[in-house]
């Protein structure tokens, strides 16, 4: 039932989204130490370097390959990423900081037809990069972006039931805890968390912070 509710909201959403899409696009955004800027195929040798790890990789449904092919962020970005931006109005990110912004050290990527698999988002930052607030900082720019400027309402997200950072991400970044859903991931979880992201909520959220 829970399963059902979502893909009624999510299919409103996106009737929504993809009537904006030819009109968005990913554009360039920036916080206090990051630049999210559109992926392009020059960062497949980064998204390789950083992506091919397990302890990313685990927390996954099983749609992403492991062992992780060593063509795989070319395959990805090539035959996935940039169709869909392209095609479908998706909007996919890769995160850089300030001081080095031609290397990608993560990605966010968002789209209404990405399943209930995926969510609305997914998001994964290189271990090298994580415990610094830095997916956080990443996510409230996504947010404003997605809100302010898109014009969204609400989105659903998700993740493994047993992956407690990316859970704190999304509490710190207005998410709901709406209900589980079965979903293999690479660890052997076989749930995932689900969330909605409001709009009302994260103007919720931002007010508290600046007061």
């Amino acid at each position: 039932m829970i399963d059902f509710a979502i893909t009624c909201v999510r299919f409103a959403v996106f009737v929504r989204f993809m009537l904006k899409s030819t009109m968005i696009k990913t554009s360039i955004l920036e916080t206090g130490r990051l630049i999210l800027r559109p992926l392009t195929l020059e960062d497949a040798p980064a998204v390789q370097k950083y992506f091919n790890d397990w302890e990313i990789i685990k927390n996954l449904s099983k749609v992403v390959p492991w062992p992780y092919p060593d063509d795989g962020a070319e395959d990805f970005i090539k035959n996935n990423a940039l169709p869909r931006m392209r095609e479908k109005g998706h909007l996919i990110w890769a995160i850089t900081l300030k001081e080095n912004p031609g290397e990608a050290i993560g990605i966010i990527d968002f789209g209404h037809e990405r399943s209930l698999s995926h969510g609305d988002r997914g998001f994964w930052i290189a271990r090298p990069f994580q415990g610094r607030g830095l997916m956080s900082e990443a996510i409230a720019a996504v947010n404003d972006y997605l809100f302010f400027e898109v014009g969204l309402e609400k989105f659903t997200v998700l993740n493994a039931k047993s992956n407690i950072t990316s859970r704190r991400v999304k509490e710190k970044t207005g998410a709901v805890f709406i209900g589980l859903t079965e979903l293999e991931h690479h660890s052997g979880e076989t749930e995932a968390e689900l969330w909605d992201i409001t709009r009302e909520n994260w103007e919720k959220i931002k007010n508290g912070r600046d007061e």
